[in-house]
């Protein structure tokens, strides 16, 4: 992987097309492998990298209708960013038509736990006025640390100021939280999905005047 190639790429993305659906899920699954929250609903065996990759294919696929997918033309890196309009608690039909994927990545013995993140994010969420919510911002483990999501993240915040379009994320990385803030957001609530789950920090960016 080339790095500085990565670096250029990211800052002039393209938007990914469904014949990138599954190159998107296998950058993001790559890019949340030991993430804290993953790793807590996660099955814990020698399946839960088959069942991370799924998981991601079926949100990708099926779940992310209406997004923006910003990532660099050779991937590597993806940011995820879904309409005010399509946020909202998962229909019913959607989640039995997700549930063998839903179990292949939790087990039986965690599916409570993914249950939990899902009402604890719905529940935080503000509905109360237009957003674009960023539901994953990830880069691949051999390209991290070399300010490729910060790049993709900029030319968004920059595209959201244009519109005048507030933005909202959630992160369960409390390093991530200084990043953000460098992109305008401020943290407006923390919570844990149950009282033995890793951290949540809800963040929420107001437009910034253009200079």
């Amino acid at each position: 992987m080339d790095i500085e190639t990565l670096r250029r790429e990211a800052e002039t993305p393209v938007i990914a097309g469904p014949g990138d659906s599954d190159a998107v899920a296998d950058d993001l699954a790559d890019a949340f492998a030991g993430d804290v929250m993953f790793d807590w609903f996660l099955r814990d065996d020698a399946r839960r990298d088959a069942g991370r990759v799924g998981f991601f294919r079926h949100i990708i696929r099926h779940m992310s209708r209406g997004a923006r997918i910003d990532r660099p033309a050779s991937g590597g890196a993806a940011a995820v960013w879904m309409p005010f309009e399509a946020v909202g608690p998962t229909p019913l039909l959607s989640m039995v038509r997700a549930a063998p994927t839903i179990l292949a990545a939790t087990g039986f013995g965690r599916v409570g736990r993914l249950l939990a993140v899902m009402d604890d994010m719905e529940k935080h969420h503000p509905m109360d006025r237009p957003h674009a919510y960023l539901w994953f911002l990830g880069v691949t483990h051999a390209a991290q640390g070399h300010g490729v999501g910060s790049r993709l993240l900029k030319v968004a915040t920059t595209r959201l100021d244009l519109s005048e379009t507030p933005a909202y994320l959630e992160t369960q990385t409390e390093r991530n939280i200084a990043l953000y803030q460098r992109h305008g957001f401020a943290v407006i609530s923390e919570h844990r999905p149950r009282p033995d789950g890793p951290m949540l920090w809800s963040m929420w960016r107001d437009p910034l005047p253009l200079d």
